[in-house]
């Protein structure tokens, strides 16, 4: 009697249950039953799961890395190039050109 009561209990959870996810449709319900079997998944293998997030939050903080390095380069490359392009404007219209200051030699013609 004691095992029909705990099964008579536990028959209306599993209906609360049942009546929650049946209101979920399609792709949310989908969502959630990925959610709870790499859940279960994780608490079952935490080392292996540690080691994914060791090694790829470590490849996402290098690529972070990597990245910024690139952005401040290109900066760099852009500041110089306004101070090349104004120095080239201040010969200009000071009347030299820059073809009167490069030897004749220096230009290769293009092959």
């Amino acid at each position: 009697m004691a095992s029909q009561a705990k099964g008579e209990d536990a028959q209306p959870a599993s209906d609360s249950q049942q009546a929650a996810s049946s209101s979920t449709s399609g792709w949310g319900r989908t969502l959630v039953e990925q959610y709870s079997r790499i859940k279960e998944n994780a608490e079952t293998y935490p080392y292996v799961w540690g080691s994914y997030v060791l090694v790829y939050g470590g490849f996402g903080l290098w690529l972070t890395y990597r990245w910024r390095r690139l952005r401040n380069t290109e900066d760099r490359v852009r500041v110089l190039q306004e101070r090349l392009q104004k120095l080239l404007e201040d010969e200009t219209s000071a009347g030299t050109t820059v073809a009167d200051k490069v030897p004749k030699d220096a230009i290769k013609p293009k092959e």
